[in-house]
């Protein structure tokens, strides 16, 4: 079998450490196929003041579309919101339609949805809410990881409480949308926070600034290179993943996962869809909104009750998401598609 793989989303500057690119890179290695990305903006200089809208994603590359075709077996898009490009109706091929994010979807874009080969969800609620709307071909698959990367060590000594931020902006909209701000207003009203963020060499001299302006150099360690996620992971208590919205990162963001995985509790807003898994688990906090109130409020319950928390993610944290989970989910999906493999 071979897959042809869209992406709508921009081109990571290193594909190694993005999760669209980790999951993807699996599924390449166990059924063959090759990755597009559809996203014209990729072409243009980031500083320029305008997006080309989605409506016209893709077809620029309709010639290599259509040479897709005549290889794969069907294509799977990867998005984080449910949005009908209209590029995909043009295709010849069945096409599987992979939502990263929470489920948030207009009732005239249902009709779109139906006629697709499959939707696959990552949680239990969008799943139910794509259902409870007539796309009964929606499949839920877990996001999966590299578990053993990861190993559980005891946390850091000290008094300090040290948090990792792995989510970082695309866009500049985002250091308030991805709770950036809400973070550095956070650690100047409390000195003991310590935190840790990964970048992903986009914005880079921005955070810096902010950084430099927040007054709170001393409590930040920004670290803008590839890493031992795991190295670093045994050097904070627990990883923070923020967003206002569903719609702008992962219904179970990476790090997150990556955090349990090594023996760490999460700290997650309430729009992230993996908050409902945080609060049935234990594995960490739930952020109500994305304020630095909220923010100090979720890090005092979970300093609290920091050993129990921590207990959950041991437990949960290296069997829960597995690549080979979410590696047979998929086949489930192909096979429905295909009628076999």
């Amino acid at each position: 079998m071979t897959i042809a793989f869209l992406l709508p989303t921009p081109r990571p500057v290193d594909p190694e450490t993005d999760a669209y690119a980790q999951e993807i890179a699996v599924l390449q290695h166990k059924f063959g196929g090759e990755i597009l990305y559809i996203n014209p903006n990729n072409a243009l200089p980031r500083h320029l003041p305008f997006q080309i809208p989605r409506p016209v994603f893709g077809f620029h590359q309709m010639h290599r579309l259509h040479r897709m075709e005549k290889s794969c077996r069907f294509f799977q898009i990867y998005s984080p919101t449910l949005y009908p490009y209209p590029i995909l109706a043009r295709l010849r091929r069945p096409v599987i339609y992979t939502l990263t994010g929470g489920a948030e979807l207009r009732t005239r874009d249902v009709d779109f949805f139906k006629r697709l080969a499959a939707v696959t969800v990552a949680d239990a609620t969008s799943l139910e809410r794509l259902r409870a709307s007539g796309i009964e071909n929606t499949f839920l698959v877990r996001a999966g990881i590299n578990t053993s990367r990861f190993s559980d060590c005891p946390p850091p000594p000290g008094n300090n409480f040290h948090l990792l931020m792995a989510s970082a902006p695309w866009t500049r909209a985002q250091f308030e949308s991805k709770g950036v701000d809400a973070l550095l207003a956070a650690a100047q009203k409390q000195p003991d926070l310590r935190l840790t963020f990964l970048w992903r060499g986009i914005l880079t001299e921005e955070m810096e600034e902010r950084i430099r302006l927040s007054g709170v150099e001393e409590q930040i360690t920004l670290i803008d290179r590839r890493v031992d996620v795991n190295t670093v992971l045994g050097g904070v208590h627990a990883t923070i993943n923020l967003a206002t919205t569903p719609d702008i990162v992962k219904a179970q963001p990476h790090s997150l996962l990556e955090s349990l995985a090594a023996g760490r509790p999460v700290l997650v807003s309430r729009a992230i869809p993996f908050s409902a898994y945080v609060t049935d688990t234990g594995v960490g906090e739930v952020v109500e909104t994305v304020t630095p109130g909220d923010i100090l409020d979720a890090i005092e319950r979970l300093r609290e009750n920091y050993s129990a928390r921590r207990n959950a993610a041991v437990t949960h944290g290296s069997t829960d998401f597995t690549l080979e989970s979410m590696v047979d989910s998929f086949t489930t999906v192909y096979e429905h598609v295909t009628g076999g493999l």
